[in-house]
């Protein structure tokens, strides 16, 4: 009696030490739906966030103060309609703004980073962005947030960049991103050596109709045992260009 007591208090306390965590990425396109060229809609970018019920999000290609999206702060107009916390990292000035992507969380931030990536070649200017965010059971994970070149020889140098940083943890550091590379080009088998990617449920995300590429994923650090309880496309057609995704990871 005594051994099967210590037993179920072992498995519970294991049980009590898994956390779960909703995460989502999506490259809005400024908050322009391909079907209405003119029109900024950053209020469905904020109904598909908050409908995902996403605690912790990575967003690609948001604009601060351009013309092309009525001047606005997209990084604190999501922040205002998600109710959520917000990390923006600049990739480049544009006209008097900034162009660039954003993290969001519901949860606190209590760290931020913001890296430029490498660029062999010339091109557009790209970031990484981490933040740390304190989950309710006390564990800290990191979301690192990107969106790649569209240059492959920029593209692989950003990935090798990448894997030097993540030697660096060992806590839970989770990779999204439109990474601009499909899962058997170069970059991702480069980032497949560190981070482990869903080759189960993954499917394409871009372009928003007739969708055939898979260029945005959500990766995790394979310095910690993990689950991927979720991991899905959102068929979310008009409010982008691509497609959202959104996994649940529970961490051991």
């Amino acid at each position: 009696m005594r051994v099967l007591s210590l037993f179920l208090l072992l498995f519970v306390s294991i049980q009590l030490k898994a956390q779960t965590v909703k995460i989502l990425t999506y490259n809005i396109h400024h908050a322009n739906p391909p079907s209405t060229p003119d029109k900024i809609d950053i209020e469905a970018i904020a109904k598909v966030i908050n409908e995902s019920g996403a605690e912790v999000v990575g967003i690609q290609e948001v604009d601060i103060h351009v013309s092309r999206s009525e001047m606005m702060n997209q990084a604190e107009k999501l922040s205002e309609l998600t109710g959520m916390d917000y990390f923006f990292s600049k990739g480049i000035d544009l006209e008097k703004g900034f162009y660039g992507t954003l993290i969001l969380s519901k949860h606190k931030i209590v760290g931020k980073r913001r890296y430029d990536l490498p660029m062999p070649v010339k091109s557009e200017n790209r970031s990484l962005a981490i933040a740390d965010v304190e989950l309710p059971g006390g564990k800290t994970i990191s979301l690192a947030n990107t969106h790649l070149d569209l240059k492959e020889e920029n593209r692989i140098a950003q990935a090798e960049f990448i894997n030097e940083l993540g030697e660096l943890y060992s806590k839970p550091l989770i990779l999204v991103g439109d990474l601009n590379a499909k899962p058997e080009s170069k970059p991702i088998q480069i980032l497949e050596e560190y981070f482990e990617r869903n080759k189960i449920s993954n499917q394409p995300t871009s372009p928003n109709v007739s969708t055939k590429n898979e260029i945005d994923y959500i990766m995790v650090l394979k310095n910690v045992d993990f689950n991927w309880k979720s991991y899905r496309v959102i068929q979310e057609e008009y409010a982008s260009d691509h497609l959202p995704l959104f996994a649940e990871i529970e961490f051991k």
